[in-house]
């Protein structure tokens, strides 16, 4: 994996022309143009100017105003020159008559209504006009000039605007049929009344500007993207892109590695954590190391299959995942095969990152995953070779279904050949799974000694050479063989033990009594007993010896080490008790040590179980009458005296295992010696 980490620089010069189609190992997004195009949408939104419509109504109430004042001025003056004419009519006649105010004092009196500004800013001239117009004329400039106002007001006039907008104001009511001397009062008025009503906003400006930089999509140079195609020529922004994706960096980068051992040692501590409780069993040493060795040789695999000079192509999916997987599961067990599915996983992720060298390829990772997961499942039966292959044609069709999942999600834009392709190398990963994993079972099942389920059934044949010796030539035995096998697997199944290998291994742990058939009671029939004219030194060394012939004959057949193991432990060191009895009758002086079995003990669960499951069939068979009280009582003492005698110390089986082996044989040998039915005798009917 050191390799898909390590970024290498590539040569390539600005302009110059490209030797090699470069594609872009991870997404990264290309900040230079992201902001680039932010400054373009900012610079794009323009100011915001806000329209302010009480001006409009501001306006229009100022030109009121100063009508109403005027209109009120016209009215005092008139109320007076009325009032000056009632008194002259009145028959003393002393009243004196009105003196109308001059323009000048009626132009005044309007400004002692006005505010200061306006009165600043309206010429005289033009309050001259309103006082001396009358009240009708006045109306009818007051709705001249409000109307003209309010039109132009209620658009927006920017600064710019306002010039023009006074001039719409003054062409229309240059076209009212007021005096000219009114008009021009209402004309300036209406000038004056028409401002700016549109002010730039600051805030709501810059608001804007954010909203449009929010709404630039970042712009990322996407993995797998071509950068540059072989003979294109090296622009300065593709030189600039490449020097952005690290490409052209030369410098030593220790980020990567130290990534890569974080990530290693992740998967080294998930190794130890699920192993922790067992690799302290001596057992375990050969499958820890079978676990290794599989797993190291489909990373191996794996990494081969990714250097394949393949640009235009994933060949990640022609990996044959369910091949480890497979092979755990038959070789070791099904928690394994799991633990190496998520470990093949993991390690995918970086070594099929083909064209994405830094980054990881989730998708592969799912994908292999997946497939290992359905080799487990689709693996139910193991004891016949054809099994694989038909686990690797429902891996096969689970692959299919995955990469068409991979491939339509993220609306990939493949050619129809291209699918064609990948669904191809789904099925061929199926099937090649299947086809390796039959093809290299023998070599790990003979290099590790691993007896797996497959091979235990092969072995547990009747036509194979061992067992057809054994069966001919000692047919006793074989009986004998065969109940102990029965009695095995069942004790071996109720405390979770290996009961297929236990029954296996009970058909061939009294081979070596092939050697001397005559010598052991169960093949003798009517003969006369050899032992009888023997002297109890010699018997002893006969039957002793059959353990140790049962092993040399297991492997000059190349019998897996497991079997042998059970012909040599099965009797561990226990004491041959008849004969060491018959020699200390005749006054013999014996050592208990001379009559013991060479051992070693029983190291294994199994081992253990076939050395109680041998001795009480052929302490029942040895019974008169055997009914179910006596069984339970032989079953007991049996375990009992190998207990006193130490015979299971080097194994791991515990106390409470032998209480359940202990009811386990006696219900077996329960459904075997069962009080049968005496049947009375038919009379022939004449």
């Amino acid at each position: 994996m050191y390799s898909n980490v390590n970024l290498e620089p590539i040569d390539v010069q600005k302009f110059g022309v490209s030797e090699h189609t470069i594609i872009s190992p991870i997404t990264m997004e290309d900040t230079e143009l992201t902001e680039k195009k932010k400054q373009d949408a900012v610079n794009q939104v323009q100011p915001v100017y806000e329209l302010n419509q009480e001006y409009a109504q501001n306006m229009v109430d100022l030109v009121s105003d100063i009508f109403t004042s005027a209109i009120e001025i016209v009215e005092e003056i008139n109320q007076a020159k009325k009032d000056a004419s009632l008194n002259l009519s009145n028959e003393d006649n002393e009243g004196t008559a009105y003196v109308e105010p001059s323009v000048s004092q009626k132009v005044n009196m309007l400004k002692e209504k006005l505010t200061d500004d306006v009165n600043s800013d309206l010429s005289n001239t033009t309050l001259a006009a309103l006082v001396t117009s009358s009240k009708t004329e006045l109306s009818m400039a007051k709705d001249a000039v409000v109307t003209a106002v309010n039109n132009a007001m209620t658009k927006r006039i920017s600064a710019s605007e306002v010039e023009n907008a006074k001039k719409r104001v003054e062409d229309e009511i240059r076209y009212s049929s007021l005096s000219q001397d009114l008009k021009n009062a209402a004309i300036e008025l209406g000038r004056y009344a028409t401002i700016q009503n549109e002010y730039y906003d600051p805030e709501a400006t810059e608001v804007a500007r954010q909203q449009a930089i929010e709404n630039i999509e970042p712009v990322r140079i996407l993995q797998g993207q071509i950068i540059v195609e072989e003979g294109q020529l090296v622009t300065q922004e593709i030189y600039r892109q490449l020097d952005l994706l690290g490409l052209l960096d030369t410098k030593e980068r220790s980020l990567p590695y130290f990534g890569l051992f974080l990530f290693v040692t992740v998967l080294v501590g998930f190794i130890y954590s699920f192993f922790y409780r067992e690799i302290q069993k001596p057992e375990m040493n050969k499958k820890l190391l079978l676990f290794s060795v599989v797993l190291i040789i489909s990373i191996i695999f794996m990494k081969i299959i990714s250097l394949l000079p393949f640009t235009s192509i994933n060949m990640s999916y022609v990996y044959p995942a369910a091949m480890c997987v497979m092979l755990m599961k038959i070789l070791l067990n099904e928690r394994m095969a799991i633990m190496s599915a998520i470990l093949l996983s993991a390690c995918s992720t970086v070594i099929f990152n083909g064209s994405s060298s830094g980054s990881f390829n989730y998708s592969v990772g799912l994908y292999i995953l997946i497939s290992g997961l359905s080799g487990i499942i689709f693996l139910t039966n193991q004891n016949h070779r054809s099994k694989i292959f038909q686990a690797g044609l429902f891996v096969s069709l689970i692959n299919m279904v995955i990469i068409a999942a991979l491939l339509f999600i993220p609306n990939s834009q493949f050619t129809y050949l291209q699918y064609i392709y990948y669904f191809v190398f789904g099925i061929g990963s199926g099937l090649a799974s299947a086809v390796l994993t039959i093809g290299l079972l023998p070599f790990f099942e003979a290099g590790f000694g691993i007896l797996s389920t497959m091979k235990l059934i092969e072995l547990s044949n009747p036509n194979h050479p061992l067992l057809k010796k054994i069966l001919t030539e000692t047919p006793g035995t074989y009986h004998h063989s065969v109940m102990v096998a029965n009695l095995a697997e069942a004790a071996c199944e109720a405390i979770g033990a290996d009961g297929l290998l236990a029954r296996v291994c009970c058909y061939y742990h009294d081979i070596g009594k092939t050697r001397r058939p005559s010598f052991f009671v169960e093949n003798q029939g009517n003969m006369e007993n050899p032992h009888d004219r023997l002297a109890p030194e010699i018997s002893k060394e006969i039957i002793i010896a059959h353990t140790t012939d049962g092993a040399n004959i297991l492997q000059k057949h190349r019998m897996p080490k497991d079997i042998v193991d059970v012909a040599r432990q099965h009797h561990g060191t226990s004491l041959l008790k008849f004969f060491y009895y018959k020699a200390k009758e005749l006054g013999i002086e014996v050592k208990e040590e001379d009559y013991r079995y060479p051992g070693p003990k029983p190291q294994t669960k199994e081992t253990a179980i076939i050395n109680i499951a041998d001795s009480v069939e052929a302490a029942v068979r040895s019974m008169a009458n055997p009914n179910m009280e006596k069984i339970e009582s032989l079953v007991k003492n049996i375990i009992k005296d190998r207990l006193h005698d130490d015979q299971f110390n080097e194994c791991d089986i515990t106390l409470k295992e032998l209480k359940m082996v202990e009811k386990t044989l006696c219900e077996t040998l329960h459904g075997i010696f069962h009080n049968r039915i005496e049947y009375p005798e038919l009379k022939e009917e004449r």
